[in-house]
């Protein structure tokens, strides 16, 4: 970069390109490039000015020889810019606000009067074209009432008046155009993936090729701090994948060939080929954008109230012009009344703020599908939590075993192993482990095993039949019985464990008792969201009850159900919400999809299945469960600022129709005020909702 150092101060520098000028894309791409350095705290690059304001951590000689070692080529190379830049939003915005202020100007200081009267009247042939419209429709909409208060100014021959309401009505079009395209663009640019381009494997080599070429089947390369572009399978090579920004993992998981990988998940170490298995267009920024727009689709019931209001507001504005004008005789305090409607700031101004929350919720690692879904956060009284993976860490141990009927406890570890190595779900896996650490081998010594989702697995061992899974498939489903005389040690296993039972040949031989923490955050968790009014909070699993009352005592949950299966925690969600109570589930897991589907509003936690995370309305990609404290206060501050959005617009502009009926407010300043008052609580809108922390209680 050659660049002159123009100011600076402690850790601050302000440079000025050596260049005539900068492009946007340049100026996004310096932006980006100097963000991704490891050395810097801030950076602002000013296209017009071509100057960039840096402020770096570490030694200055090092960030000077950083900046001077800079070009674009090697940007464009190493730099993924989104296809939707903020900044060609906000030029494109300022060039037109400029031009139009540029024009009423010029208009006003050199057209003689004649010609301003001519470009006035063919100036305002789109307001009359849309008001007639609605008159056809029969529908007396806002487009009406500007159309009336700017046909009445000219037949009055007050062509200064109808100038300026049109003038204020295009300037406040313009601004609530671009306060919507630039919420939209903020959050989609805050949860998309930045990769437009891919090493693509051809016979020839690695071809750098944008992302929108890429086809399923399509081999591309990835190394080492490279971000997963497109859903793929591992073809060639072995590598670990940090998977937390999907599933929560905190540890890097080993990916070989034919183990699926995901766009938006990062390469730790190793380099490999991966088989593309959904094109650009499938992608998570391009799925996120049709979120966007869907949600447009799915608006909380406050927003559909917002733009129902308004629509019912117009009728009285234009009634309340009428009589203004039959009590006073005086057209111009009529006409006062028109330029005010409360239309445009309820519309655009409850939109702007759940988009808003939604890009809040975005930068906390919060996805929320849809407004609807914030509502049913903020008035939700009963969540409904799933336990293994989401109470606790889904990473259990085995901690004792205790055999009956006369068995030898390492050799029921071993035959548990043998069998469960099969299945790789969480406690499946602490068998296996367990086993491994005692170092005890579980050759093949069984036919073939069947395997019952959410009950067990039942196969056969030297002519035996040999079964391991829940309380309900070993005694109920299986029809398995405990000893003879070890009744007492049976009701004396440790609650505090959840149990896998082991039966052969009918008879109970031995019982895993299986760990799995609890979050330490869990007790404070629920603790804080009772202060933030959700009044019961529930404990659903399939553990046993002695298990499930042990965990739910530690929790201090309100109620709980033991060894249930996925259809009873749907069931159990659908009653509730039948007894009137707005419900969230919060899950993980394959068997939680029904649950998270069946409630009000659905989140997917931790290292949650696929499919429960495609379910959900509400996806947390962390794993603390404080971001659901985050939730509740977003979705709650939402609903606060939508309320203070009512009384302002509704107070507001009231008071502006008043003071036109009493002769006090010109039309003009009424149409200023008014859409002064659009755009300020349009700001206020799309400003942060408020940081609050949640105090952690015991």
């Amino acid at each position: 970069m050659r660049a002159t150092i123009v100011h600076e101060s402690r850790s601050r520098m302000r440079l000025r390109l050596r260049q005539k000028n900068m492009t946007i894309r340049q100026a996004d791409l310096l932006e980006t490039w100097l963000k991704g350095q490891p050395w810097i705290r801030e950076a602002v690059v000013h296209e017009r000015t071509c100057c960039v304001i840096v402020t770096y951590t570490g030694d200055r000689e090092a960030v000077l020889s950083a900046l001077g070692a800079f070009t674009w080529a090697g940007a464009e190379s190493s730099v993924t810019l989104s296809g939707h830049s903020t900044r060609t939003l906000n030029r494109e915005f300022q060039e037109k606000l400029v031009g139009k202020v540029a024009v009423k100007a010029a208009a006003a200081l050199f057209l003689p009067a004649p010609l301003r009267i001519a470009r006035i009247v063919w100036h305002m042939i789109p307001f009359l074209h849309r008001g007639l419209r609605c008159l056809g429709h029969r529908q007396i909409k806002v487009e009406m009432l500007d159309a009336l208060s700017i046909g009445i100014s000219v037949c009055r021959r007050d062509f200064g008046t109808a100038g300026t309401v049109m003038f204020l009505l295009e300037i406040g079009e313009l601004l609530e155009d671009w306060t919507r395209k630039k919420s939209v663009a903020d959050l989609a640019e805050s949860l998309s993936l930045h990769v437009d381009r891919v090493w693509l494997k051809t016979e020839a080599g690695e071809v750098l090729t944008p992302i929108g070429q890429i086809r399923p089947g399509d081999r591309v390369v990835v190394r080492a701090g490279s971000v997963i572009p497109l859903d793929s399978v591992v073809a060639e090579g072995e590598i670990t994948v940090n998977q937390a920004s999907l599933t929560g993992e905190s540890v890097p998981v080993a990916k070989r060939p034919g183990g699926a990988v995901y766009a938006g998940t990062v390469v730790e170490e190793g380099e490999s080929v991966l088989e593309v298995k959904q094109a650009s267009g499938q992608s998570r920024y391009d799925q996120i954008v049709e979120m966007i727009q869907r949600s447009e689709q799915m608006k909380s019931a406050a927003e559909a109230k917002a733009s129902n209001l308004a629509d019912k507001l117009v009728p009285y504005t234009f009634a309340g012009s009428l009589v203004s004008l039959a009590l006073t005789r005086n057209l111009t305090r009529a006409l006062s009344v028109l330029m005010v409607d409360f239309s445009c700031a309820l519309k655009l101004a409850m939109p702007l703020a759940v988009l808003s929350a939604m890009r809040e919720a975005g930068r906390e690692h919060i996805t929320v599908k849809g407004g609807k879904f914030l509502e049913a956060v903020a008035s939700a009284d009963t969540i409904v939590f799933d336990k293994t993976g989401t109470l606790t860490h889904a990473c259990p141990r085995v901690a004792r075993v205790i055999p009956f009927n006369g068995m030898e406890e390492a050799e029921m570890l071993r035959l548990a192993a043998c069998l469960e190595e099969h299945f790789p779900h969480s406690m499946a896996n602490a068998v296996v482990e367990e086993a491994k650490r005692r170092g005890l081998s579980h050759e093949e010594r069984h036919a073939k095993v069947e395997y019952l989702v959410a009950h067990g697995i039942a196969s056969s061992v030297d002519e035996e039949q040999v079964c391991i899974g829940s309380a309900h498939f070993i005694f109920e489903d299986e029809k398995c019985v405990i000893p003879e005389g070890e009744e007492n040690k049976f009701d004396a296993l440790p609650p505090e464990f959840s149990q896998l039972y082991l039966a052969i040949d009918g008879v109970l031989s031995a019982v895993i008792c299986i760990s799995d923490p609890l979050r330490e955050e869990a007790r404070e968790v629920l603790s804080a969201l009772r202060n933030l009014g959700v009044k019961k909070l529930v404990m659903l699993t399939g553990d046993s009850p002695r298990t499930a009352a042990s965990i739910a005592e530690q929790l201090g949950v309100d109620d709980f159900r033991a060894g249930v299966l996925p259809a009873d925690k749907a069931e159990y969600v659908a009653a509730m919400r039948r007894e009137g109570h707005t419900v969230l589930m919060v899950g993980d897991g394959i068997n939680d999809s029904p649950a998270l589907s069946e409630a009000d509003a659905g989140i997917a936690i931790s290292d949650g299945a696929a499919i429960a995370r495609e379910i959900a309305d509400i996806t947390i990609a962390a794993d603390s469960l404080w971001e659901l404290v985050r939730l509740r206060q977003l979705a709650m501050g939402l609903m606060y600022r939508i309320q203070n959005n009512y009384r302002f617009v509704i107070g507001f502009n009231g008071a502006l129709i008043g003071l036109g009926v009493a002769g006090i407010l010109p039309p003009t300043t009424s149409a200023m005020l008014h859409n002064l008052s659009t755009l300020g609580v349009s700001f206020h809108s799309m400003a942060a909702l408020p940081q609050k922390k949640q105090n952690k209680v015991s």
